[in-house]
Protein backbone atom coordinates (compact mmCIF):
# COMPACT_ATOMS: atom_id res chain seq x y z
CA UNK A 1 0.00 0.00 0.00
CA UNK A 2 1.15 3.55 -0.69
CA UNK A 3 0.11 7.02 0.37
CA UNK A 4 -0.39 9.67 -2.28
CA UNK A 5 1.03 13.05 -1.27
CA UNK A 6 -1.31 15.71 -2.66
CA UNK A 7 0.29 18.62 -0.79
CA UNK A 8 3.45 18.28 1.34
CA UNK A 9 2.83 21.08 3.83
CA UNK A 10 5.59 23.50 4.77
CA UNK A 11 8.35 20.98 5.59
CA UNK A 12 7.25 17.39 6.11
CA UNK A 13 9.90 14.72 6.46
CA UNK A 14 10.07 11.02 7.30
CA UNK A 15 11.64 10.42 10.71
CA UNK A 16 12.14 7.56 13.15
CA UNK A 17 14.43 7.37 16.20
CA UNK A 18 17.53 8.08 14.10
CA UNK A 19 20.78 6.37 13.14
CA UNK A 20 23.08 6.07 16.17
CA UNK A 21 26.67 4.95 15.78
CA UNK A 22 27.96 7.29 13.08
CA UNK A 23 28.54 10.55 14.96
CA UNK A 24 32.31 9.98 14.94
CA UNK A 25 32.08 10.07 11.13
CA UNK A 26 30.19 13.35 11.18
CA UNK A 27 26.78 11.75 10.54
CA UNK A 28 24.40 12.89 13.28
CA UNK A 29 21.83 10.79 15.10
CA UNK A 30 19.00 12.64 13.36
CA UNK A 31 15.50 11.29 13.83
CA UNK A 32 12.47 12.93 15.41
CA UNK A 33 13.03 16.29 17.07
CA UNK A 34 10.37 15.23 19.62
CA UNK A 35 11.10 11.55 20.21
CA UNK A 36 8.49 11.34 22.97
CA UNK A 37 5.70 12.42 20.60
CA UNK A 38 6.85 10.03 17.87
CA UNK A 39 6.86 7.10 20.31
CA UNK A 40 3.36 7.97 21.50
CA UNK A 41 1.99 8.26 17.97
CA UNK A 42 3.33 4.82 17.09
CA UNK A 43 1.95 3.25 20.26
CA UNK A 44 -1.53 4.56 19.44
CA UNK A 45 -1.65 2.78 16.07
CA UNK A 46 0.03 -0.44 17.18
CA UNK A 47 3.44 0.16 15.57
CA UNK A 48 6.83 -0.46 17.17
CA UNK A 49 7.75 2.74 19.01
CA UNK A 50 10.63 3.49 16.65
CA UNK A 51 8.67 3.05 13.40
CA UNK A 52 9.01 5.78 10.78
CA UNK A 53 6.41 8.57 10.84
CA UNK A 54 5.89 11.93 9.21
CA UNK A 55 7.37 14.90 11.09
CA UNK A 56 5.33 18.01 10.22
CA UNK A 57 6.51 21.58 10.84
CA UNK A 58 3.86 24.31 11.37
CA UNK A 59 1.65 23.32 8.40
CA UNK A 60 0.31 19.84 7.68
CA UNK A 61 0.24 17.90 4.41
CA UNK A 62 -2.74 16.53 2.49
CA UNK A 63 -2.52 12.77 1.95
CA UNK A 64 -4.77 10.36 0.05
CA UNK A 65 -4.99 6.78 1.33
CA UNK A 66 -5.11 3.74 -0.95
CA UNK A 67 -6.17 1.42 1.87
CA UNK A 68 -7.92 1.58 5.24
CA UNK A 69 -5.50 2.55 8.00
CA UNK A 70 -5.28 3.72 11.58
CA UNK A 71 -3.72 7.15 12.15
CA UNK A 72 -2.59 9.16 15.17
CA UNK A 73 -1.25 12.72 15.36
CA UNK A 74 0.76 13.77 18.41
CA UNK A 75 3.11 16.58 19.42
CA UNK A 76 2.01 20.01 18.25
CA UNK A 77 -1.70 20.82 18.36
CA UNK A 78 -2.30 20.63 14.62
CA UNK A 79 -5.90 19.40 14.24
CA UNK A 80 -6.16 16.52 11.73
CA UNK A 81 -9.15 16.18 9.41
CA UNK A 82 -10.51 13.27 7.36
CA UNK A 83 -12.36 14.54 4.29
CA UNK A 84 -12.80 17.81 6.18
CA UNK A 85 -14.09 16.29 9.42
CA UNK A 86 -11.89 17.25 12.38
CA UNK A 87 -10.37 14.50 14.52
CA UNK A 88 -8.69 14.55 17.94
CA UNK A 89 -4.93 14.85 18.42
CA UNK A 90 -3.22 12.22 20.59
CA UNK A 91 -6.02 9.79 19.68
CA UNK A 92 -6.13 6.95 17.11
CA UNK A 93 -8.69 7.33 14.32
CA UNK A 94 -9.52 5.54 11.05
CA UNK A 95 -8.91 6.74 7.52
CA UNK A 96 -10.67 4.69 4.86
CA UNK A 97 -9.46 3.86 1.35
CA UNK A 98 -9.91 6.88 -0.91
CA UNK A 99 -10.23 9.36 1.96
CA UNK A 100 -7.90 12.31 2.44
CA UNK A 101 -6.06 13.25 5.60
CA UNK A 102 -5.64 17.00 6.00
CA UNK A 103 -4.94 19.52 8.75
CA UNK A 104 -6.31 22.72 10.22
CA UNK A 105 -4.31 25.66 11.53
CA UNK A 106 -1.57 25.20 14.12
CA UNK A 107 -2.80 26.03 17.64
CA UNK A 108 0.25 25.22 19.80
CA UNK A 109 3.71 23.70 19.48
CA UNK A 110 5.83 23.47 16.35
CA UNK A 111 6.10 19.83 15.20
CA UNK A 112 3.40 17.19 14.84
CA UNK A 113 3.98 13.48 14.24
CA UNK A 114 1.73 11.42 11.97
CA UNK A 115 1.89 7.68 12.67
CA UNK A 116 0.10 5.31 10.31
CA UNK A 117 -0.52 1.65 11.07
CA UNK A 118 2.20 -0.45 9.47
CA UNK A 119 4.71 2.39 9.57
CA UNK A 120 6.34 4.15 6.63
CA UNK A 121 8.33 1.58 4.68
CA UNK A 122 10.84 3.58 2.64
CA UNK A 123 14.32 2.02 2.21
CA UNK A 124 16.52 2.47 5.30
CA UNK A 125 19.92 4.18 5.03
CA UNK A 126 22.52 3.21 7.65
CA UNK A 127 19.79 1.47 9.62
CA UNK A 128 17.29 4.35 9.66
CA UNK A 129 14.56 5.80 7.47
CA UNK A 130 15.08 9.27 8.98
CA UNK A 131 15.53 12.07 6.49
CA UNK A 132 18.91 13.82 6.68
CA UNK A 133 18.83 16.29 3.77
CA UNK A 134 22.40 17.57 4.18
CA UNK A 135 23.72 14.04 3.68
CA UNK A 136 20.93 13.01 1.26
CA UNK A 137 20.11 10.05 3.51
CA UNK A 138 16.76 8.42 4.26
CA UNK A 139 13.30 9.76 3.51
CA UNK A 140 12.34 10.05 -0.14
CA UNK A 141 15.63 10.20 -2.06
CA UNK A 142 17.21 11.94 0.94
CA UNK A 143 14.78 14.87 0.91
CA UNK A 144 11.53 16.07 2.47
CA UNK A 145 8.33 14.84 0.85
CA UNK A 146 6.89 16.64 -2.17
CA UNK A 147 3.61 16.78 -4.06
CA UNK A 148 3.10 13.67 -6.16
CA UNK A 149 5.27 11.42 -4.01
CA UNK A 150 4.03 7.91 -3.28
CA UNK A 151 5.06 6.74 0.19
CA UNK A 152 4.96 2.99 0.92
CA UNK A 153 3.54 1.54 4.13
CA UNK A 154 4.33 -1.71 5.90
CA UNK A 155 1.84 -4.43 6.76
CA UNK A 156 0.06 -4.51 10.09
CA UNK A 157 -2.51 -6.41 12.09
CA UNK A 158 -5.87 -4.76 12.67
CA UNK A 159 -6.15 -2.59 15.78
CA UNK A 160 -9.20 -0.74 17.09
CA UNK A 161 -9.39 3.08 16.89
CA UNK A 162 -10.19 5.28 19.85
CA UNK A 163 -7.10 4.75 22.01
CA UNK A 164 -5.91 8.05 23.47
CA UNK A 165 -3.00 9.37 25.51
CA UNK A 166 -4.39 11.11 28.64
CA UNK A 167 -3.76 14.86 28.77
CA UNK A 168 -1.72 14.46 31.97
CA UNK A 169 0.78 12.33 30.01
CA UNK A 170 1.09 14.62 26.98
CA UNK A 171 4.45 16.32 27.37
CA UNK A 172 4.72 19.85 25.98
CA UNK A 173 6.68 23.01 26.99
CA UNK A 174 5.34 25.34 29.66
CA UNK A 175 5.13 29.15 29.57
CA UNK A 176 7.83 30.29 29.63
CA UNK A 177 9.50 27.10 28.44
CA UNK A 178 12.07 25.86 30.97
CA UNK A 179 15.17 24.15 29.63
CA UNK A 180 17.49 22.50 32.13
CA UNK A 181 21.23 22.84 31.56
CA UNK A 182 24.14 20.78 32.82
CA UNK A 183 27.25 23.05 32.79
CA UNK A 184 30.07 21.51 30.80
CA UNK A 185 33.72 21.35 29.93
CA UNK A 186 34.14 25.06 29.09
CA UNK A 187 31.88 26.53 31.78
CA UNK A 188 34.95 27.97 33.53
CA UNK A 189 35.62 30.20 30.50
CA UNK A 190 32.78 32.49 31.63
CA UNK A 191 33.08 35.05 34.42
CA UNK A 192 31.01 34.39 37.54
CA UNK A 193 28.72 37.30 36.63
CA UNK A 194 28.17 35.85 33.14
CA UNK A 195 27.41 32.41 34.58
CA UNK A 196 24.76 33.85 36.88
CA UNK A 197 23.39 36.14 34.18
CA UNK A 198 22.87 33.32 31.69
CA UNK A 199 20.36 31.66 34.02
CA UNK A 200 18.84 34.91 35.32
CA UNK A 201 18.16 36.44 31.90
CA UNK A 202 14.96 36.07 29.88
CA UNK A 203 15.56 34.52 26.46
CA UNK A 204 13.38 33.89 23.42
CA UNK A 205 13.62 31.61 20.40
CA UNK A 206 15.13 33.39 17.41
CA UNK A 207 13.81 32.87 13.86
CA UNK A 208 16.94 30.79 13.14
CA UNK A 209 15.57 27.53 14.54
CA UNK A 210 15.67 24.24 12.65
CA UNK A 211 16.73 20.61 12.92
CA UNK A 212 20.41 21.55 13.19
CA UNK A 213 19.99 23.99 16.06
CA UNK A 214 17.94 26.61 17.86
CA UNK A 215 19.28 30.13 18.39
CA UNK A 216 18.13 32.19 21.41
CA UNK A 217 18.14 35.96 21.79
CA UNK A 218 17.31 38.62 24.38
CA UNK A 219 19.85 37.98 27.11
CA UNK A 220 22.99 39.98 27.87
CA UNK A 221 26.24 39.24 26.06
CA UNK A 222 28.43 36.81 27.98
CA UNK A 223 31.80 37.90 29.38
CA UNK A 224 34.80 35.61 29.21
CA UNK A 225 37.65 35.14 31.64
CA UNK A 226 40.68 36.79 30.06
CA UNK A 227 43.33 34.45 28.71
CA UNK A 228 45.88 34.19 25.94
CA UNK A 229 44.20 32.32 23.11
CA UNK A 230 45.90 28.94 22.58
CA UNK A 231 47.60 28.06 19.32
CA UNK A 232 45.00 26.85 16.83
CA UNK A 233 42.08 28.80 18.31
CA UNK A 234 40.62 31.87 16.67
CA UNK A 235 40.99 35.40 17.94
CA UNK A 236 37.51 35.71 19.50
CA UNK A 237 37.29 34.67 23.19
CA UNK A 238 34.48 32.26 22.27
CA UNK A 239 36.84 30.33 19.98
CA UNK A 240 38.61 27.15 21.10
CA UNK A 241 40.88 24.64 19.49
CA UNK A 242 38.33 22.43 17.70
CA UNK A 243 36.48 20.13 20.08
CA UNK A 244 33.67 17.56 20.03
CA UNK A 245 30.03 18.49 20.59
CA UNK A 246 27.44 16.40 22.39
CA UNK A 247 23.75 16.54 21.50
CA UNK A 248 22.22 19.54 23.20
CA UNK A 249 25.54 21.40 23.44
CA UNK A 250 25.14 25.16 23.80
CA UNK A 251 27.44 27.29 21.66
CA UNK A 252 27.62 31.05 22.14
CA UNK A 253 29.54 32.52 19.17
CA UNK A 254 31.07 35.82 20.21
CA UNK A 255 29.31 35.44 23.57
CA UNK A 256 26.15 36.92 22.04
CA UNK A 257 23.35 34.43 21.27
CA UNK A 258 23.27 30.82 22.52
CA UNK A 259 22.70 28.07 19.95
CA UNK A 260 21.48 24.66 21.13
CA UNK A 261 22.68 21.96 18.76
CA UNK A 262 19.90 19.48 17.92
CA UNK A 263 19.31 16.23 15.98
CA UNK A 264 21.00 17.14 12.69
CA UNK A 265 23.85 19.19 14.19
CA UNK A 266 27.54 18.92 13.44
CA UNK A 267 29.71 16.75 15.69
CA UNK A 268 32.46 19.26 16.45
CA UNK A 269 33.83 22.72 15.81
CA UNK A 270 35.74 25.72 17.07
CA UNK A 271 33.24 27.43 19.42
CA UNK A 272 33.25 26.87 23.15
CA UNK A 273 30.17 25.21 24.67
CA UNK A 274 29.02 26.31 28.11
CA UNK A 275 27.11 23.08 28.77
CA UNK A 276 24.27 21.02 27.36
CA UNK A 277 20.49 20.77 27.57
CA UNK A 278 19.69 17.59 29.49
CA UNK A 279 18.36 14.69 27.41
CA UNK A 280 14.92 14.83 29.08
CA UNK A 281 14.34 18.36 27.73
CA UNK A 282 15.62 17.97 24.16
CA UNK A 283 12.15 16.97 22.93
CA UNK A 284 10.69 20.20 24.30
CA UNK A 285 12.96 22.31 22.11
CA UNK A 286 11.45 20.76 19.00
CA UNK A 287 8.06 22.19 20.05
CA UNK A 288 9.23 25.80 20.46
CA UNK A 289 8.01 28.37 17.96
CA UNK A 290 10.09 31.48 17.13
CA UNK A 291 9.71 34.24 19.77
CA UNK A 292 8.71 31.74 22.50
CA UNK A 293 9.93 32.85 25.95
CA UNK A 294 12.54 30.59 27.52
CA UNK A 295 14.34 30.31 30.85
CA UNK A 296 17.46 28.21 31.26
CA UNK A 297 17.81 26.41 34.59
CA UNK A 298 21.07 25.08 36.02
CA UNK A 299 21.00 21.47 37.24
CA UNK A 300 23.56 18.91 38.38
CA UNK A 301 24.07 15.35 37.18
CA UNK A 302 21.79 13.83 39.84
CA UNK A 303 18.94 16.12 38.76
CA UNK A 304 19.56 15.33 35.09
CA UNK A 305 19.43 11.59 35.73
CA UNK A 306 16.27 11.98 37.84
CA UNK A 307 14.62 13.88 34.96
CA UNK A 308 15.57 11.14 32.52
CA UNK A 309 14.07 8.56 34.88
CA UNK A 310 10.86 10.58 35.15
CA UNK A 311 10.57 10.79 31.35
CA UNK A 312 11.02 7.02 31.05
CA UNK A 313 8.29 6.54 33.66
CA UNK A 314 5.88 8.68 31.61
CA UNK A 315 6.45 6.42 28.62
CA UNK A 316 5.95 3.35 30.80
CA UNK A 317 2.70 4.81 32.13
CA UNK A 318 1.48 5.41 28.56
CA UNK A 319 2.35 1.84 27.56
CA UNK A 320 0.43 0.55 30.57
CA UNK A 321 -2.56 2.76 29.81
CA UNK A 322 -2.71 1.62 26.17
CA UNK A 323 -2.20 -2.01 27.13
Amino acid sequence: MTLNIISPGLSTSIQDLGRPGYFHLGIPLGGAMDRFALRCANMLVGNPEGAACFEVVFMGPEIEFEKDALVAVTGAELPPTVDGEEKECWTAFEVKKGQKLGFGFLKAGARAYIAISGGIDTPPALGSRSTYPIGALGGIEGRVIGAGDKVPLGDTDAIEPGQSVPEALRRMPGTPAQLRVLPGLYWHRLTEAAQEGFFADDWSVAPEADRMGYRFKGGKALEFVEREQPFGAGADPSNIVDGCYSYGSIQVPGGLEPIVLHRDAVSGGGYFTLGAIISADMDLIGQLQPHTSVKFKKVDMDEALAARKERKKMLADIRAHLG
